[in-house]
């Protein structure tokens, strides 16, 4: 009886030391962050800067390429109040099986027009152009054709390849300026090469070519008046809404769209209007058809 009373006790007191203990190693620990004022200063202090930077690091590094991760993962997100899809092609979509193409969807959408690079500098012919081009056409897609710039060659000799190689008929978009780099023009050359391009090919074709850019190469290098009359593809990728605030015909919002006959990664884009307006702004529609036929009414004979 004896021997368990004592057992019993020293299970008190081992009960009571362990609390003790435990209580001592939380009091150690709140002495140690915060026994001192110098030491509850150093504490609040780092604990403030790190929720700081934590927010810089999600407002302004996290946040804004949130869709370019759902993008890469597959998600992307469409713009929305647009009904006019199209994509931007090239060689680098290899062989494109256009029947599946014809049938694809973007956000619900059939696509409505496909844009093909051509020419680059003064000899580059993509080398898929001729079939993309053609294909385009049988698959009843409105077509574009454009050329990138290259700042090492004059405007006039790339103008003048891009008329060699492309030939737009009546249905086709405007003749497209892909202007993505100054190389080493000051800002006055660059614009007058560009310039001298646009007004070579507008002579050709009769009607102002269409102008793709980024967004801050526009607002930088393509904001000067003489450049108002044109209307502008502006590529802003991963973002709601595009960040230009002038007038735009054409958004180019990713770069890593996919759709059904294409392997591998392709640029979409949305017209900015009706599909009227697009059929409008093609080669051989720039004239209202209630104006036509007022032309050709009776009373105008």
């Amino acid at each position: 009886m004896v021997r368990k009373k004592i057992t019993a006790k020293r299970k008190r007191i081992s009960y009571r030391h362990q609390k003790h203990r435990k209580v001592s190693l939380g009091a150690r620990l709140k002495k140690f962050f915060f026994g001192t004022s110098y030491r509850r200063v150093f504490w609040t202090s780092f604990f403030c800067i790190v929720l700081f930077y934590a927010f810089i690091f999600s407002t302004y590094f996290a946040s804004p390429y949130r869709s370019l991760w759902r993008a890469i993962y597959g998600d992307v997100s469409y713009p929305a109040g647009f009904s006019i899809h199209g994509i931007d092609i090239s060689h680098h979509q290899g062989n494109i099986k256009w029947e599946k193409v014809a049938n694809a969807k973007i956000d619900d959408e059939p696509i409505a027009f496909v844009m093909i690079k051509a020419t680059e500098g003064k000899s580059h012919l993509d080398e898929n152009f001729n079939d993309n081009f053609y294909q385009a056409r049988e698959y009843g897609f409105i077509r574009g054709a454009y050329h990138y710039f290259s700042p090492s060659v004059s405007g006039k000799e790339q103008a003048q390849h891009y008329l060699h190689q492309v030939h737009l008929g009546e249905g086709d978009l405007p003749p497209i300026l892909d202007i993505e780099e100054i190389g080493n023009l000051t800002f006055t050359q660059l614009q007058k090469q560009v310039l001298d391009w646009l007004r070579i090919v507008e002579e050709q074709y009769d009607v102002a070519p269409i102008i793709y850019t980024g967004l801050k190469f526009k607002e930088t290098y393509l904001s000067s008046i003489e450049f108002d009359r044109y209307p502008f593809w502006i590529a802003h990728y991963y973002v709601k809404e595009v960040g230009y605030k002038g007038e735009w015909r054409f958004w180019q919002h990713t770069d890593v769209g996919h759709i059904d006959g294409i392997r591998g990664s392709v640029d979409l884009d949305i017209y900015n209007g009706s599909m009227y307006d697009l059929r409008h702004l093609t080669i051989g529609h720039d004239e209202d058809p209630l104006l036509q036929e007022d032309a050709l009414a009776p009373d105008s004979l």
